[in-house]
């Protein structure tokens, strides 16, 4: 506790030195506070000590090691902080004076005088050229003026060329002032002073010491325009004023010289508190110093002490023939070491007897826990021999793969139903890592290979696998095992394209959508300024072309917008929802929109199979009835063109799985087998007119919620009957 009072004094008291008023305010509290952590600290070494004594006068083992320690250590940190603490009081005492040099007082100075001799130079050789330009527009009319301000800003040049009126109204500008609704007008007494001499230059923004603003310093020069009956009916004199930007080199060597003209002056009046300062912080950073270098040395002398005395007990015990395990410090020293050497010698000496048991016991652990790892493994393992035939696999494997792999142990991969051209791939890459292992000395391979549906033997998704092979040692000689792991990460390469889809539609509604509004635009301002110049057949191809291009900009932007929303898709507020309820809702909507919908295609009615028993789900309200949208809008576009056009939404409460399920099934024609292996990429879709972001933005969706999605074509006696999308919800706790 008082190392960390004396840390955070220390602290207080660096940030007070670096500030002289903050020292010199506060310089009584921390001396005292101060004075008191010393006074801890020297009642804390009193304490140690006192204790060392105690431990010498019973004759503790290794109580004169620690005092010659401690007294080593102590004398270590007490002489190097008495030298430094005489040569910097020396150092401080007589260099201050040396701080403030004449020679850097009229440096200083001369700098100042430099400064605004050039400053002076600005203004006044844009004071002249500002006479010389109102010379210019003198016999030049009002309705001219714009023009002639733009032609003499672009030669001076400036930032701002504005020409008053005598009772100070704007008349005309040129530059940035042009796009300001009230400019900076000349002030009453600069008009007077202009009036009188004829022409003024004022410099601005150079005293402001901030130097954010310093750079907005300028040279705003006024002159008067002598008034001539061709220009004003009121034979009023006008007023031109040009402003022009300092530059932003001079203004910063300029206020840089200002200031520090200013510091060197303060710092000069404070001298004397400055070497109190110094001082002061040097004398109580020693003191506090040195103490914490005795504490610190008694410290540090018993953690070295502590290993020998551990050792010395230790001894003790094993000449009496206690052989227990003995205590060990997890230090990293040679000290530590030692002690853990000796328990582990003492632990040897007690478990010689029962090592054999032991270490039977634990090959049967190990033997067991490596068939449960095998067992309980999310990836698939197969043991195959030279000749590619199963000798075991894991129930992950059967997973993965979907088919029973145990029937067919003693068989090839390769004549499994359904993986022929997995196991023959396989068997390839063996084969292939065989003959590169004998000349490049590889020790595996690792490869990705897509199970599509067809080769799964089923109608749903195809999945992506990562192969990893390798040789397994064995005890028989001539005879290899060869050791196959893969897993299944369909899911994640699915989430690497739906997030790469993100930033191409972030990228898009950026890169695209901002040229869009210039050309309509532009299209609309041509077709103004054309439409009365061209009649007839001209006239009505200039409409068209304008109105292909408005329509074809708001096609573009409709199609930006839905990539840009399935990019900036919200995080889901996970909360208990009634998916019965907001189908029923979403139903009355869809009903009334598939009213509106019964046109040449005909209605596609929509039949709900709602269980009443499933139990409320985590969800989002809103983000789960975008998704029963898009699942039924799919639906009811996929079953054109079919005889018999229906769609059903139905709920399943799965008690085995305590999920539930959401399931949407249509009479359509399926997905095709392209489509279904990449259905939830944005941009796949089988519609003329479609962006293929539907089922994206649905599994975008169930992704936020937990929920799995999957895909399939449901055959009937070898009859497509059409295509099904279910949702498997976590219940609501």
């Amino acid at each position: 506790m008082v190392v960390a009072i004396g840390i955070v004094l220390m602290f207080l008291l660096t940030q007070a030195t670096n500030n002289r008023e903050l020292y010199e305010r506060n310089y009584g509290r921390l001396f005292v506070l101060n004075m008191v952590v010393a006074g801890l600290l020297l009642v804390v070494i009193a304490w140690i000590a006192a204790r060392l004594f105690s431990r010498l006068r019973r004759g503790r083992f290794g109580s004169r090691l620690l005092v010659k320690l401690a007294a080593i250590f102590a004398l270590t940190g007490l002489l190097p902080g008495l030298l430094i603490y005489v040569v910097s009081y020396q150092f401080v005492s007589r260099s201050i004076e040396s701080w403030f040099d004449v020679k850097v007082e009229g440096a200083l100075e001369a700098g100042l005088n430099l400064g605004r001799a050039s400053l002076d130079a600005l203004a006044s050789d844009l004071a002249a050229k500002t006479r010389a330009a109102a010379a210019q527009i003198a016999e030049m009319p009002e309705s001219s003026a714009p023009l002639a301000l733009e032609r003499l800003r672009e030669q001076l040049p400036a930032n701002d060329v504005l020409l008053w009126s005598g009772n100070g109204q704007l008349i005309a500008s040129a530059g940035q002032s042009r796009f300001q609704l009230n400019p900076d007008r000349p002030s009453t007494q600069q008009i007077r002073n202009v009036r009188a001499q004829r022409s003024l230059a004022v410099i601005e923004g150079i005293d402001d010491p901030d130097p954010a603003t310093a750079g907005n310093a300028r040279v705003k020069a006024l002159a008067i325009v002598s008034p001539t009956t061709a220009t004003s009916l009121l034979g009023e004199p006008r007023i031109l004023q040009v402003t022009q930007s300092l530059p932003a080199t001079l203004v910063a060597n300029a206020v840089a010289v200002q200031e520090a003209n200013r510091e060197y002056q303060e710092r000069a009046l404070g001298r004397d508190g400055l070497r109190r300062m110094y001082i002061g912080t040097l004398t109580l950073s020693l003191f506090l110093a040195v103490l914490g270098a005795v504490l610190l040395a008694v410290i540090l002398g018993n953690q070295l002490a502590r290993p020998l005395l551990l050792l010395a007990a230790g001894v003790r015990e094993v000449a009496a023939g206690d052989l227990s395990p003995k205590p060990a410090l997890q230090g990293k020293d040679e000290l530590g070491g030692l002690t853990r050497s000796f328990a582990e010698m003492t632990q040897q000496l007690a478990d010689a007897r029962t090592a054999v048991d032991k270490s039977m016991m634990q090959v049967d652990a190990a033997r067991a826990n490596l068939q449960a790892i095998l067992d309980n493994l999310t990836a698939g393992v197969i043991v195959l021999d030279e000749k590619g035939n199963i000798q075991s696999t894991n129930p992950g494997a059967t997973r993965i793969l979907r088919t029973p792999l145990a029937v067919y142990e003693g068989m090839p991969l390769a004549s499994v139903e359904g993986l022929e051209a997995f196991g023959q791939a396989v068997q390839q890459q063996f084969d292939d890592y065989m003959n590169e292992r004998r000349q490049h000395g590889l020790d595996h391979w690792q490869q990705s290979f897509e199970l599509n549906a067809s080769q799964l033997g089923t109608t749903q998704m195809s999945i992506t696998l990562v192969a990893r092979g390798a040789e397994m040692p064995s005890d028989t000689p001539g005879k290899t095992a060869r050791l196959l792991v893969f897993d299944d990460i369909s899911e994640i390469v699915s989430a690497q394209r739906a997030q790469a889809w993100g930033e191409v539609a972030r990228r898009l509604a950026h890169e695209i959508k901002n040229p869009l509004t210039p050309i309509q635009l532009s299209a609309e301002r041509l077709e103004m300024k054309l439409a009365g110049k061209l009649v007839g057949a001209d006239a009505a191809l200039l409409a068209k072309s304008v109105q292909t291009i408005v329509d074809q900009v708001d096609a573009m932007k409709r199609l930006v917008n839905e990539f840009r929303d399935y990019a900036r898709l919200p995080a889901a507020e996970l909360k208990p929802v009634d998916l019965n309820a907001l189908i029923a809702d979403v139903m009355h909507m869809y009903d009334r929109d598939g009213i509106d919908r019964d046109d040449n295609t005909g209605h596609v009615p929509v039949v709900s199979e709602l269980d009443p028993n499933i139990p409320h789900v985590m969800g989002d309200a809103q983000q789960l009835r975008q998704v029963i949208h898009n699942l039924l809008q799919n639906a009811q576009d996929a079953t054109e063109g079919r005889p018999e056009r229906k769609v059903t939404i139905r709920t399943q409460w799965n008690d085995a799985g305590h999920r539930v399920r959401l399931v949407v099934q249509d009479t359509g024609s399926g997905f095709p087998d392209h489509i279904l292996k990449r259905a939830f990429e944005p941009y796949v879709t089988t519609k003329a007119k479609g962006t293929g972001l539907g089922l994206a933005v649905v599994k975008k969706i169930a992704d936020e919620h937990g929920a799995r999605v999957d895909l399939l074509n449901r055959v009937e006696e070898g009859v497509l009957m059409g295509a099904q999308v279910s949702l498997s919800f976590a219940v609501a706790t």
